[in-house]
């Protein structure tokens, strides 16, 4: 709960209050603990909080149960008992300015981006691929951008990498080597990803991220963009690799803030493991490095996580605000996380911390966070406060009424398919399929029949003349056509790239573009 007076926020109760330094918020975060111990209420007290001091919010719905964030909360017996134990004083249940947004499109405004914007690094790792097709498909971007071709869905980037697969030969000596088997790799990997739902993802017009840095009209709270990834969780490769997407385009967006009183916005990412799961080492780093450098822009990273082991270490050593609820340990495995989930605290003498966490109830936790000084405050056993808003999945029809209503409905809602690489690549397959068909045509009628076989012979002249005003005709028609097809890439390129003037084709830290 942001505490307006003393511009904290109050998030648990021990035998003292426990608050959290928002100018420390860009440290980052982890919320971690067992299923059903009160993660979720610690990320919805934390979030409002956010809100409340009119810091944007980004949160990744997994299980469905934080749209209720648009509707107040209810009054039970739980919540008066927290209320009464802790001392809280004018506690008022209410909603808050809640956006929604789904992949699929199904319970939110729908959330594309071009396969430009992601780029190769990411795709390949979407895609599954190994090192080599991985330089394969790098080399199938540089071409598309020497070309000037944007890709923008899937069926351009399918309509460029079977463009380069067949003039593989030409482009040998300028970017490498391309096999026969990379490019059926690549083409079978896309097949997967469209069943995976990448038609819907990709395409446009694409999220502008600058649109959930939106404020209540009302009261300047900001407002809290939901994800709906109950579908998308079912894809864990598509929804690692989204929200990796989404932090290099934020890290990329805002300019260098230094120290600040606030965040600027602050993000959510429940089912944290799934970022780093299986991730190559040199992607692992990038993460790393764009979490470390990320709070210079003023963004507040929140990773919600079974286990603080899921986080990889390079990671976990940027988080300074820790929420640990209670984990089990039944095996070998379970007591060595429960170990080092311990040792990352700073000890308090009152109490063993290991033995704490085995024996923490539901809604209460290990707080420990950073004071004024940038220096971890001694780990305190606390509860949480309790949420202010509905702990209740709303029904989908106010979902839906949420959605039409959005200021940006009218902006994302309906899909466009303008021209990029696909119509430009098959307009000139099209036409070089026509040319032999021309010629043959043109070679059938100049033919002489045998009747007029002796006035030919009579009149070579007038034949010759005749015959070298088809050639100029038939090189002319090819120089139209050749002129054409430039003119309409270059005119759609034009139209395509990037969504302002003078946006350049250059990829940034995970490969997408810079703004």
């Amino acid at each position: 709960m942001y505490c307006k007076d003393i511009h904290k926020v109050w998030l648990a109760t021990g035998e003292k209050r426990v608050y959290l330094e928002p100018s420390m918020c860009n440290r980052h975060g982890l919320i971690a603990g067992a299923t059903g111990t009160g993660k979720t209420v610690t990320l919805k007290v934390i979030a409002e909080s956010f809100s409340d001091m009119g810091v944007p919010v980004f949160v990744a719905d997994i299980k469905g149960d934080l749209s209720g964030m648009c509707q107040a909360g209810k009054e039970n017996k739980h919540i008066i008992r927290s209320i009464t134990n802790m001392g809280i004083e004018g506690f008022e249940y209410k909603p808050y300015p809640v956006q929604f947004w789904d992949v699929y499109g199904k319970q939110g405004l729908p959330v594309r981006t071009t396969v430009s914007e992601m780029g190769p690094d990411l795709l390949a790792r979407l895609l599954g691929l190994n090192e080599i097709q991985s330089g394969v498909l790098r080399i199938i971007f540089r071409i598309a951008d020497d070309k000037q071709l944007l890709l923008v869905d899937l069926k351009d980037l399918r309509a460029m990498v079977t463009f380069v697969g067949d003039n593989a030969a030409e482009y040998k000596i300028k970017y490498g080597n391309i096999s026969a088997q990379s490019v059926g790799a690549i083409q079978r990997a896309l097949l997967t990803l469209e069943d995976e739902g990448g038609e819907i993802f990709f395409g446009e017009p694409a999220l502008d991220l600058r649109d959930w840095r939106k404020f209540s009209e009302e009261d300047g709270r900001g407002v809290m963009n939901i994800l709906e990834c109950s579908e998308l969780f079912m894809h864990p490769l598509l929804y690692g690799t989204f929200l990796l997407w989404m932090l290099s385009e934020i890290y990329e967006m805002l300019p260098e803030a230094g120290d600040l009183e606030k965040p600027k916005l602050a993000f959510f990412f429940d089912e944290a493991h799934l970022l780093f799961d299986e991730a190559p080492k040199a992607l692992v780093d990038k993460v790393e490095q764009v979490v470390r450098l990320i709070r210079s822009k003023g963004v507040s990273v929140w990773f919600i996580t079974q286990n603080p082991t899921d986080i990889p270490d390079s990671v976990l050593g940027q988080i300074g605000n820790r929420v640990q609820h209670a984990l089990r340990a039944y095996t070998p495995k379970d007591q060595k996380a429960l170990r080092a989930a311990a040792d990352s605290f700073r000890k308090n003498p009152a109490f063993n911390t290991a033995e704490a966490i085995q024996a923490l109830g539901v809604g209460e936790a290990l707080v420990s966070v950073l004071d004024l000084d940038g220096v971890p405050t001694v780990v305190e056993k606390a509860n949480i406060l309790p949420p202010r808003s509905s702990m209740n999945a709303v029904d989908p029809s106010v979902i839906a009424s949420v959605v039409s209503e959005s200021r940006f409905h009218d902006k994302y809602m309906n899909e466009e398919d303008r021209e990029s690489a696909y119509e430009i690549l098959t307009a000139e397959s099209s036409e070089e399929a026509q040319e032999p068909e021309t010629d043959s045509a043109e070679a059938e009628s100049t033919k002489p029949e045998a009747s007029n076989l002796v006035k030919e012979e009579k009149a070579p002249k007038e034949t010759k003349k005749k015959e070298e005003k088809k050639t100029e005709k038939k090189t002319t028609k090819k120089t139209s056509k050749k002129k054409s097809v430039t003119e309409k890439m270059i005119n759609s390129t034009a139209n395509t790239i990037g969504r302002e003037v003078g946006k350049k084709i250059v990829r940034g830290i995970f490969g997408s573009f810079f703004k």
